[in-house]
């Protein structure tokens, strides 16, 4: 499991030029608009997102697990604690096939616990071939 921070970045090539240095690891996923870092020390999944006017740079946080069963658990956990969340199955997502949950803290931001499944050469799935998200 790792902490997941997605930012929103006004120069890609340049985010991805200091992140690389700052974290001391390469580019890990690098697609038109889109880079993912996978850093091990401290755990961390780090996505940029090419959107220069975004009026805010953080764009959700996250954490990345390595099995369904986690996704599952934090859906239920926050069914039973009854937060109104979003559970997504087989979604294409930052170009890869993808199990999630999201939620809303008080403020508004957006979290997700979602796994990878397998990589994808498009950044989301079209209305036709994306499964239906499930709201609760």
């Amino acid at each position: 499991m790792r902490i997941q921070l997605a930012l929103n970045v006004r120069d890609l090539d340049a985010a991805i030029d200091f992140y690389s240095k700052m974290f001391g690891v390469p580019v890990h996923k690098r697609m038109p608009g889109y880079a993912n870092f996978v850093v091990d020390q401290p755990p961390l999944k780090l996505v940029l997102f090419h959107l220069p006017d975004a009026p805010e740079r953080l764009n959700h946080l996250g954490v990345e697990v390595f099995d369904d069963e986690d996704v599952s658990a934090a859906s239920e956990r926050l069914k039973a604690s009854g937060l109104e969340h979003l559970v997504e199955d087989e979604t294409t997502c930052c170009y890869a096939k993808q199990n999630k949950v999201w939620a809303r803290e008080p403020d508004g931001m957006r979290w997700e616990w979602y796994r990878v499944i397998e990589d994808s050469e498009s950044f989301h799935a079209t209305p036709e071939t994306q499964p239906g998200a499930e709201s609760v």
